[in-house]
């Protein structure tokens, strides 16, 4: 996602889905503290809502958002499976209902109930073991089938890609904006050439 101020800070999502209400949902795997910073997820909330208003659009129109980080550990360590974060006023202590939710899993969590039993999945590796019938399918079919292994390399491969081109032209925006350097300036003072360098100038002359 493009933050729409020059110099902005970008981000890439994990998972970007739309339930059928149209509402949007951000999922992040996270395993170090740092990725899952409450702040990060103030910041993620922001960014999703920015883009679904058109011009002319009325505020009441804006849908429901969900940002969901899956946490390796227990974030808040009260032991729960779930963490809900919503906003409250704060003399009443009555729900604001402005549509933005927020949600940490606690990815250490083993109870034997949905939560638990996803979370199990996650760290699984055997799909024979596994309690949920569609992730193990998936698993089984990205691990022990040849299309499968051959599809979970090249996606490896293009995800590889996608983050070192994406890194690539917050270093030229950067170089644009500190040094007061022209776009091939910066291309040139980086060293990159070729499809790259198309890639990227199509990207920040959009």
């Amino acid at each position: 996602m493009k933050n729409h101020q020059v110099g902005g800070r970008n981000i890439t999502l994990d998972v970007d889905a739309m339930d059928e209400n149209g509402e949007e949902i951000d999922i992040e795997v996270q395993g170090n503290s740092e990725g899952a910073h409450v702040r990060r997820a103030r910041y993620h909330s922001s960014m999703v809502d920015s883009r679904m208003l058109k011009e002319g659009q009325a505020f009441r129109e804006l849908k429901d958002s969900y940002v969901i980080f899956i946490y390796k550990h227990d974030k808040f360590r009260k032991g729960l499976p779930l963490y809900h974060v919503e906003r409250y006023v704060g003399e009443t202590n009555e729900q604001f209902r402005d549509g933005s939710h927020i949600i940490y899993v606690n990815g250490n969590y083993k109870g034997n109930d949905e939560i638990g039993q996803l979370m199990q999945d996650f760290r699984e590796k055997n799909p024979e073991c596994m309690h949920y019938t569609e992730l193990a399918e998936s698993v089984k079919h990205f691990k022990e089938k040849e299309g499968g292994r051959e599809e979970m390399s090249e996606i490896v491969e293009r995800y590889g890609d996608e983050r070192a081109l994406m890194a690539n032209i917050t270093s030229v925006q950067n170089l644009m904006n500190n040094m007061k350097w022209t776009l091939d300036q910066a291309l040139d003072a980086l060293g990159i050439k070729g499809k790259e360098r198309t890639l990227i100038t199509q990207q920040l002359q959009k």
